[in-house]
Order: structure tokens, then sequence, then C-alpha cells
């Protein structure tokens, strides 16, 4: 009974306000700083790590052993780092392979090249 009577959220808050100075650190950085662009990224890349931490650690509830459903959150986040993984494997997978084979839209880049030979190559 006593946790419904806490009425604000202050791990949310600190958690939220942490995010909010993390992203505009990072913004700073881009945006404003004279660091080389190596520095830049690297910097970018440890605020990104520090933020998904506070992300699970103070919203995802990732110190609790166990959810109500019987779902532990380490397997969720494994899944989920699956499921990402293949997504960003099939989508690289496309836009490196993906080429165009339809006959008809070669043909037709050949004909333009054709037309432009016998228009005086303009």
């Amino acid at each position: 009974m006593a946790e419904h009577n806490k009425r604000i959220p202050v791990q949310h808050i600190v958690g939220f306000v942490l995010s909010l100075v993390l992203t505009l650190l990072a913004a700073w950085a881009a945006l404003r700083s004279d660091l080389s662009t190596f520095w830049i990224i690297t910097s970018i890349m440890i605020l990104a790590v520090i933020q998904a931490g506070i992300q699970l650690f103070m919203f995802m509830h990732m110190t609790e052993s166990e959810s109500h459903n019987g779902h532990v959150p380490w397997n969720m986040m494994f899944h989920g780092f699956v499921l990402a993984a293949i997504v960003v494997a099939g989508s690289l997978f496309t836009m490196s392979f993906g080429h165009n084979h339809d006959p008809q839209h070669n043909g037709e880049h050949e004909q333009h090249q054709q037309q432009e030979e016998h228009s005086g190559g303009h």
C-alpha cells in the first residue's frame, strides 16, 4: 500500500533529465564544438551508450529479476537485439545487392543513349 501513495516518480524524472542533458551534449558536440570529426563521432557514440544504459536501468526495469508475466528482461533484450541484427543485415544486403535486373529498363537506357548519338550528342 505504501507504493500506491508515492505520487512523484523521482527515478523517472532523474532519468528523463539525464537523457535530455546527454542529448543536448551530443547536439552541442555535433553543431558547436571545434573538435575533429573523429572526436565528435566518438563522443556522440559514448554519450549514446551512456544514454542507452540510463534508459535500460531507469525506465526498462533491467534491475528487476522477473516481471509479473514471467518474462526475464534480459531475455527480451536478447531477442530484440537478434531481431534488430536481422533487419539491419537484410537492409544492408538489399541496399548492396538490390540491382535492377529488369531488361525493359536497361533497354530504355540504351534507346535513350542511341537517340542522343543520332541527335548530335547533346
